[in-house]
Order: structure tokens, then sequence, then C-alpha cells
């Protein structure tokens, strides 16, 4: 059973994602599931069938077990967001490169929701004004002598305030909140694997021009934050980003460090 009355929303629809989606890679099969404990664990299993699946999507109006970064749960009632994993075998870029081409993308698929623009927060949330609306995780994994990635995304989509109790209500949003209006999720499921199949191209022949993207809609740089690195705090100004390393930060006390993404957490304030 669900916890909230599907009726209430359009389900995604696989044949409207997939009719004319134009992408070379991501998405030439698609599956969407009612129910699921996660939808990373189930694009992991079909990579076991090897690189015939490579570019898969599986979407998920429900997950049990949904989990963010660092372990964190990310948690949507059904049919409220867009949930989706996406299987690459080598994808071609470095996995640092790879999640800013999909915070990109993402950013892009959302775009202008009311008076506010989609940003990204290094290294995978995407926010609307100032708020988390979307999350990434990219985890690479292997199957025998194989090598692949699987792409989580979750997109808050018809969620309300009410939705978001505890932490998440001063954190959280969704792009019905932020339009103010009950957006397509069909749409914005299409566009996603639009982006995402021109941003990993993209990364293939240019990875500074996904980096420039990056840049332009991040909402770090040029600003003082504080990071916590293998236990302890670091505060500066963000200066910079580099796909193969990390965040650049110049410190407070001296000197620049960079911050790898695997191991760098961002201090709420």
């Amino acid at each position: 059973m669900f916890p909230v009355d599907m009726t209430r929303y359009v389900a995604l629809d696989t044949d409207f994602i997939k009719a004319n989606l134009g992408a070379s890679r991501i998405g030439k099969e698609i599956i969407v599931y009612k129910s699921t404990s996660s939808t990373n664990d189930i694009a992991a299993e079909y990579a076991k069938g090897g690189e015939k699946n490579d570019g898969l999507v599986i979407f998920a109006e429900y997950q049990t077990a949904g989990r963010g970064r660092r372990g964190n749960k990310w948690q949507s009632g059904a049919g409220k967001s867009i949930l989706c994993s996406i299987l690459l075998y080598e994808p071609g870029i470095k996995p640092d490169a790879l999640v800013l081409a999909c915070a990109v993308a993402v950013a892009e698929s959302i775009g202008r929701c009311g008076r506010t623009a989609a940003k990204i927060k290094w290294p995978n949330d995407v926010l609307l004004d100032d708020k988390k609306a979307a999350g990434i995780l990219v985890e690479g994994m292997s199957a025998g002598k194989q090598n692949f990635f699987v792409i989580g995304i979750g997109i808050n989509c018809h969620q309300k305030e009410e939705d978001f109790t505890g932490e998440l209500a001063r954190t959280a949003t969704s792009i019905d909140i932020q339009s103010s209006t009950v957006c397509d999720r069909n749409r914005i499921a299409k566009r996603l694997l639009v982006n995402l199949d021109h941003y990993f191209a993209v990364g293939l022949k240019n990875p500074n021009e996904i980096v420039e993207k990056w840049r332009s809609i991040s909402i770090l740089l040029g600003k003082r934050i504080t990071v916590e690195h293998s236990g302890r705090q670091f505060t500066g100004n963000c200066i910079g980003i580099e796909p193969a390393e990390g965040l650049i930060i110049q410190l407070q006390r001296g000197g620049v460090k960079i911050f790898h993404a695997a191991s760098t957490t961002i201090v709420k304030s």
C-alpha cells in the first residue's frame, strides 16, 4: 500500500518519456516501478546483464529505502518526486566530473520556478531559494571484472510545506512550492534524461565546459563557508572547483586547500 493517495498525481508514463527523446545514450530503455526499495539497487542488478544495459533508466513512484550521500535517507511520499537511477558503463569522465555533469543537468531540468532559478550547492545538491529541491548520489560499483556507475537522482516535485517536518522544514522545498503551481513530472523527467545525455557527451569532449557551467550556477563561489574534513572543520572563502580534485578554499588562517567531495561535508550554518 502507498502512504498517500496516488490518484492525486499523474503517474510517470514510460511511453511519454521515451517518445521523441532524442538521447543517444540515456533512456534507450526505461522502466517505471510503482514501489521498490531503492532504484540504485535495481539498476545495480541490471548491471549484471552487461553493457547492453548501459544507459538504462529506472524510475520509481515510491522508495522504501532510498538513500543519499554519506548514508542519509532520501524521504518522499509516493508520486511526489522524480526518483530515478541511471546505469553507466565506462562513462569516460572521472567520478568528480560525473557528479558535476549530473548537477548541471538536474539544475537545468528544474530551471526557474517562480522568482528563483535552480542553483548548485557542491557537490550534489540542487537548491531553489536556498533550500534543497534535488539530490544526486553517484555510486561506483563492479560486477565480475566490469566496473560501472549508478547515478541516483531525487527531485522534489509535489511536496507541500507540511510534508517537510523537523530539520527538513527549514532546509527542503519542492518545485510546486516554489512555482505555486502543480508541475508536470513527466516533462521534467524527459528533460532530465535529455540534459543528462547532453552533458555526459560534453564531458567526453570538453570537461571544462561543464566546469564553467557549474561555476555559473554555483551558490558557493566567492562565499565564506565551513567544511568538515577528516573530523576537523575548516573555514574560508570558496575560490574554485577542480573536477579531478574538489572544492578549493582560501582558508581564513592562510593558505589554499582542496577538499575532495568523497571525504568532505559542508557544515550547515
